[in-house]
C-alpha cells in the first residue's frame, strides 16, 4: 500500500501505450497517471454484445469501425493527453484509423454501474463533448431499461428513454431498447 503523502508517479504516454499492449489489465490514463479498470458483470457484458450485435450491420453500410471495451480513445484536453477505453466506439472518419486508439468518434457508448456512473455521467460527458466528431453519447443501465442520450444537434440536453427505441444521428438509425436488453431477465 503507497503513502497517501507520496508523490505520483509520471507515466508517459509512449510508456503508456506500449505497457497497455502487454498487459493482462487494462488501464485509463489521465495527464501521466494510470488507473486499473474493473472487470464487469454479466448484464454489463450481455448488455454490450446486444448493442454491438445490433449496430454492427449499419456500421458496416456506413463503412465505420464498431469497437467494444478494448479500444481506446484519445483526447487532448487543455494541454493534458487523456486515453479512456468507452464501453462501446463507434468510428466513421477514414481518417481516424491508429492501431491502439481512435480520436474522433461520432457515437460512445457506456453501460452504467455503481462504481463508473458518476465517472460516465460527469467527467467523461464533459472530455467526450470536446470531440468535434462526436454526435451522441449514450449511457445504458443495466439494472432497469433506461437509456440516456445527449446530442450535440440538441446543445447535449439528455433525452432519458425507458421504452420503445432511440434514434442514432450517427448511424441514421433506431435502435429498440427490447434489442439493447433482450439478453438481460430484469
Amino acid at each position: 500500500m503507497s503513502e497517501p503523502n507520496a508523490p505520483r508517479r509520471f507515466v508517459s504516454v509512449e510508456d503508456y501505450l506500449a505497457g497497455e499492449q502487454h498487459s493482462e489489465i487494462r488501464h485509463e490514463y489521465i495527464d501521466g497517471e494510470v488507473y486499473a479498470m474493473t472487470g464487469a458483470s454479466d448484464r454489463h457484458g450481455l448488455i454490450l454484445n446486444a448493442l454491438a450485435f445490433a449496430l454492427t450491420p449499419a456500421a458496416r453500410r456506413r463503412h465505420c469501425q464498431l469497437f467494444t471495451s478494448d479500444m481506446k480513445l484519445r483526447l487532448e484536453l487543455g494541454g493534458s493527453t487523456v486515453f479512456y477505453y468507452p464501453d462501446l466506439l463507434l468510428s466513421c472518419d477514414p481518417g481516424d484509423r491508429d492501431r491502439y486508439f481512435r480520436r474522433a468518434p461520432c457515437l460512445i457508448v457506456e453501460v452504467l454501474s455503481t462504481t463508473t456512473a458518476r465517472i460516465d455521467r460527469r467527467e467523461k460527458l464533459l472530455s467526450y463533448q470536446r470531440l468535434p466528431s462526436l454526435s451522441e453519447y449514450m449511457l445504458v443501465e443495466q439494472d432497469l431499461v433506461r437509456v440516456e442520450i445527449h446530442r450535440r444537434a440538441n446543445d447535449w440536453t439528455m433525452e432519458e428513454h425507458g421504452e420503445g427505441e432511440v434514434w442514432l444521428d450517427c448511424l441514421e438509425q433506431s435502435l429498440p431498447l427490447a434489442e439493447i436488453y433482450a439478453d438481460v431477465e430484469m
